[in-house]
């Protein structure tokens, strides 16, 4: 049986975090949901007003044997602006932070590794918050695999094919296909 881990993160929308990540070799499977916050079972209209305290995140089931979590982790950062507080984008409010969810210490001391290995690239501090997992609320089915569902939406063409074009030209080794 195949070696499997979970990890949960979010920067910004999820559509677009999950449209690169699940480009990757060795990603089994990706949820868009909400984790963070203090509502159970949130639907999205909820969690867009802010005041839910959830993070639009994705959880992935990958394969470390194939992708490392700390390349799963070093894409995702270098995938969105992890300075920006709150914002991605045109996007602005809590629910759209950059926040690692980590499932043990491993992952933990990971993530920190990377917030070290690449805050020197940014001219701004590293705002990402970094928190233990606790629950993670799926997503209404119409969120779920929304980029390749919806490519034709101006949404993707503007914000997420750009992000994919950008994973394409410096992770090639690492893509599906």
């Amino acid at each position: 049986m195949e070696n499997i881990s979970i990890a949960t993160f979010g920067g910004g929308c999820f559509w677009c975090i999950e449209a690169v990540i699940q480009r990757l070799k060795g990603v089994e499977s990706i949820k868009s949901g909400f984790s963070g916050g203090f509502i159970k079972n949130p639907p999205y209209r909820e969690v867009c007003t802010g005041r839910t305290g959830h993070a639009e995140v994705i959880q992935v089931t990958f394969n470390p044997d194939i992708i490392s979590y700390h390349d799963l982790i070093y894409i995702f950062m270098t995938s969105h602006d992890p300075t920006t507080l709150n914002r991605q984008g045109g996007d602005s409010g809590t629910q759209y932070r950059s926040i690692i969810l980590y499932h043990d210490d491993e992952q933990k001391e990971t993530a920190e590794k990377i917030f070290k290995e690449l805050q020197p690239s940014y001219p701004d501090p590293i705002v990402t918050q970094l928190e233990p997992f606790e629950v993670f609320y799926k997503a209404e089915e119409e969120h779920q695999n929304y980029y390749n569902e919806n490519q034709d939406a101006r949404y993707c063409q503007v914000v997420i094919d750009p992000k994919i074009q950008r994973l394409q030209k410096i992770y090639a080794n690492k893509l599906i296909g």
